[in-house]
């Protein structure tokens, strides 16, 4: 029985754009430098997007001034306890209903698969607490998920990973049957491409294990952009590679016409760390314009700016550079959650 929910596109038009504020720990390092480039750079996000749409920032309490110096007046602050900032998983995923009205599931979070070094009694409850601040019909889930491990289509596909969903630190007793069984009641989804894993810096000690939303993503039902690698001494170069094969199987099983646009990553292979994850996969639609991760690498940042521009017409691309977000673990996409309007908005 195909669920009374199912989990918009992300260019379906928004009520807001929710965020989370940096508060302490590894987002802030130990040092005010770094604090002060992870405030700048959450800040020039939420900024951006204020310009087009309301935008509601949750913030640690005690931290209601430090956000005010950096955020733009309109953007609403939410005072609630909070581990991490990284909104898309700690957040509800919106869904609407057959009548339009807006739902907001609430997965189990338990820091991406009890990582060692993640705390979560603060943000398994962000959930929770956006769903009543939205107003939205709280749909409690069981399984352990994050909005970072969906891509879907609006039309009844989802894309995944088999090390998100089936990852035993997350959902041991889990089948490939019972994650898509839940997806459907949850969003709706009823088509479900399996990625095999996520990018190579994304299953390093402070990694997600996976991420899809790095990978790939629906620019429409008819436009699947994903993720590539072109420098073969990259580990990337033969996941991308792969994971577009099986993308390329999937949509031709099913005499699907989708086409697949590929996004290559920038020309840097490595930071101070490792082989960096650095992918223009990882935008947020959002009103009238796509906020957009830049590397700065002006050739690759405009290319991929471009394309965006084309599958994304009527749509201001914003780069910001996203390169202090991806050293603490994530991108543009990962700090945000999208609320779609509901019928009754429109």
């Amino acid at each position: 029985m195909t669920s009374t929910w199912r989990m918009p596109i992300e260019g379906h038009k928004q009520e807001r754009l929710w965020m989370a504020w940096p508060t302490g720990g590894y987002l802030l390092g130990d040092t005010a430098e770094f604090a002060a480039e992870a405030h700048t750079t959450w800040a020039a996000v939420a900024n951006a997007a204020s310009e087009f749409q309301a935008v509601t920032v949750v913030v640690n309490p005690g931290d209601e001034k430090i956000a005010r110096k950096y955020l733009s007046s309109s953007i609403e602050l939410l005072t609630a306890p909070l581990n991490d900032a990284w909104m898309r998983d700690i957040g509800p995923s919106f869904v609407l209903d057959t009548d339009g009205r807006l739902g907001a599931v609430n997965y189990v979070f338990n820091g991406w698969g009890q990582q060692e070094w993640a705390e979560w009694d603060k943000d398994q409850h962000i959930g929770r607490i956006i769903a009543e601040a939205s107003g939205a019909t709280l749909i409690n889930s069981d399984m352990v998920n994050e909005g970072g491990g969906i891509q879907v289509d609006g039309t009844g596909r989802v894309i995944i990973t088999e090390t998100v969903q089936l990852d035993p630190g997350r959902n041991p007793e889990y089948t490939k049957e019972m994650v898509e069984a839940e997806l459907q009641r949850t969003i709706g989804t009823d088509s479900v491409l399996w990625l095999p894993r996520g990018l190579y810096r994304d299953h390093d000690e402070f990694g997600t294990r996976g991420h899809s939303d790095i990978l790939a993503a629906f620019a429409t039902p008819e436009v699947l952009l994903m993720h590539e690698q072109r420098d073969t001494s990259h580990p990337d170069h033969e996941i991308a590679r792969n994971n577009l094969e099986i993308a390329k199987k999937w949509l031709a099983e099913r005499g699907d016409k989708t086409e697949i646009i590929t996004l290559p990553a920038p020309s840097q292979l490595r930071d101070a760390e490792d082989f960096v994850d650095y992918s223009y996969i990882n935008h947020v639609v959002i009103n009238d314009a796509v906020i957009a991760c830049a590397f700065g690498d002006a050739a690759a940042d405009d290319y991929a700016q471009s394309v965006l521009g084309e599958v994304y017409p009527g749509r201001k691309i914003v780069g910001i550079d996203a390169r202090p977000i991806f050293a603490r673990g994530g991108g543009i996409h990962c700090i945000t959650q999208q609320q779609p309007q509901t019928q009754g908005d429109n």
